[in-house]
C-alpha cells in the first residue's frame, strides 16, 4: 500500500475502477494523493503488477462485513 509498493511502473486502476493505464510508480501515488485515496496493489504477480486508488480503511471494513453476513447465511 502506497509507499510500501516497490515497483517502477503499474497498471492504474482509478477510484471510480476505471483503468487509467500503465504509468510510472511516482504518477500512481501523486494521483493518489491528489484524491486523497490510498494506491493499493491488487495483482502483484500481473505485469505490470495492477494497483487500485481506493480508500483502503473502507476496503477493510467492507471485506470484514461481507465475511460477517456470509456466516449468519449459514
Amino acid at each position: 500500500m502506497n509507499d510500501q509498493i516497490r515497483w517502477k511502473e503499474v497498471r492504474l486502476i482509478g477510484a471510480e475502477g476505471e483503468p487509467l493505464g500503465v504509468v510510472a510508480m511516482a504518477d500512481a501515488l501523486q494521483k493518489a494523493k491528489d484524491a486523497a485515496l490510498d494506491l493499493v496493489e491488487i495483482a502483484p504477480t500481473a505485469n505490470p503488477p495492477v494497483c487500485r486508488i481506493m480508500n483502503f480503511g473502507k476496503f477493510i471494513y467492507q471485506q470484514k462485513k461481507k465475511q460477517q453476513d456470509s456466516k449468519k447465511k449459514q
